[in-house]
């Protein structure tokens, strides 16, 4: 199925060829796969990253995988470094909150563990984040951790699981661009000296890599016009590994998959030295009084306030009765404290102003309010969904919705704009 980040999952239809195709190039070109390769995997088999990444390929390629439950992990996120430390693991991937629950858990045992046998330390699923391989990489040091190790990649189901690989055994390769560039003109212009004195107006991506041998990524404009280097734009494939269509949705299908083999995915990025940079997804994108704006954006500026963790925010944009669009971003808080949450708030709202330059309504809702989709991908659609069906319910009872078109919260007997 595909993810659902962004709509209702759909079936994916892969033939034999299609899975052997993906298959075969992930152990071959993508991990490298080695006679004494042991690999771990927590990835729940129902998702493609563990199906195939975990299941299939293990046993075409005749690799030995540890196998850890996944509420397992959600319960002990530690647990999985120990396991990889007991056995000597070589391989094991996961999504960027998954690197970043474990690192937290781990606290001061980190010195108890030794990782130094794991060469393929992968990341996908969602939005390669740079901040928490850096934090990973800062805490898992004193386990012999080798941050050449990580190999972020690009996938979706539509592709069977796998589209780029970056080089193995290298650095992870960061991006730093002009955010206004980024955000106005959709240009990945190299940030310079901005990174230094002004990070605030940068931002920074992980390059993912080069497509799998046989596969072709182009990155085109809104009106289908192949884009060069460092242009942001709609990221089209083709391969081996494609889908045959959505299972029992003919015109989904036709709305992603042309009759000459492109598939559209859905996402944003750009070229960077033959390498494929993701911004994020189409669906996604906010445009608020004549900008775009990603919500990673929002959701990574407000996640730097303390004590807000990866995968506590949702930012989303609606509109009112009057047709005026509001940018909506649902914080999960787990404060007991009124001021406490009144400084949350403001904290919140004051880190997305200085760094989006957005005004925006924070909305306080309670912990495991936001919803996330069975690879552990924030659904903002259904974050919007559930905030504007009242399933999703602000904390303080005299923050209220504007209206049931808007649901965009605003105090009682407070003017909207402040």
């Amino acid at each position: 199925y595909s993810s659902g980040s962004t709509s209702n999952p759909k079936g994916v239809l892969i033939t034999q060829r299609a899975a052997m195709a993906n298959v075969s190039r992930i152990l071959k070109y993508g991990m490298g796969i080695r006679d004494d390769d042991r690999a771990f995997s927590w990835l729940p088999l129902y998702h493609d990253m563990g199906l195939v990444g975990f299941l299939l390929s293990p046993c075409m390629g005749q690799v030995t995988v540890d196998y850890l439950a996944t509420p397992a992990f959600a319960r002990r996120p530690a647990l999985w470094l120990k396991l990889m430390s007991d056995n000597r693991c070589t391989v094991a991937y996961g999504p960027s909150f998954g690197y970043d629950l474990s690192s937290r858990r781990v606290n001061g045992g980190a010195k108890d563990l030794d990782l130094s046998a794991w060469r393929i330390a992968g990341i996908g699923g969602d939005m390669v984040r740079p901040d928490v391989l850096e934090e990973f990489a800062s805490r898992m040091a004193v386990a012999g951790f080798d941050p050449k190790a990580f190999l972020p990649s690009y996938g979706m189901a539509e592709s069977t699981l796998a589209i780029t690989f970056p080089e193995l055994d290298k650095p992870v390769r960061v991006d730093c661009v002009d955010r206004l560039e980024y955000k106005l003109n959709r240009k990945a212009v190299p940030a310079g000296d901005l990174a230094q004195k002004r990070p605030e107006q940068t931002r920074s991506f992980v390059v993912c890599g080069k497509p799998l041998p046989d596969h072709k990524i182009e990155v085109r404009d809104d009106h289908s016009k192949v884009l060069g280097e460092r242009e942001i734009g709609h990221i089209l494939i083709q391969g081996p590994s494609l889908m045959a269509g959505y299972f029992g949705n003919e015109q989904a299908t036709k709305n992603v998959l042309s009759d000459d083999g492109w598939l559209d995915t859905g996402d944003m990025g750009y070229w960077l030295d033959g390498e494929i940079v993701i911004t994020g997804r189409s669906k996604d994108l906010i445009l608020h009084n004549g900008r775009n704006i990603w919500p990673q954006d929002i959701e990574w500026s407000a996640e730097q306030v303390e004590p807000l963790r990866s995968g506590d925010v949702a930012a989303f944009a609606i509109e009112d009765d009057n047709d005026e669009d509001h940018v909506v971003v649902l914080v999960q808080c787990r404060s007991s404290k009124r001021d406490e949450r009144e400084d949350l708030r403001r904290d919140v709202k004051a880190a997305i102003q200085r760094s989006a330059g957005v005004e925006c309504y924070v909305v306080l809702v309670p912990p495991r309010s936001l919803p996330f989709t069975s690879s552990g991908k924030l659904s903002r659609a259904g974050a919007k969904a559930g905030f504007l069906s009242r399933e999703i319910v602000e904390i303080d009872d005299e923050y209220v919705p504007m209206g049931a078109a808007s649901a965009a919260p605003v105090r009682v007997g407070m003017q909207a704009a402040e």
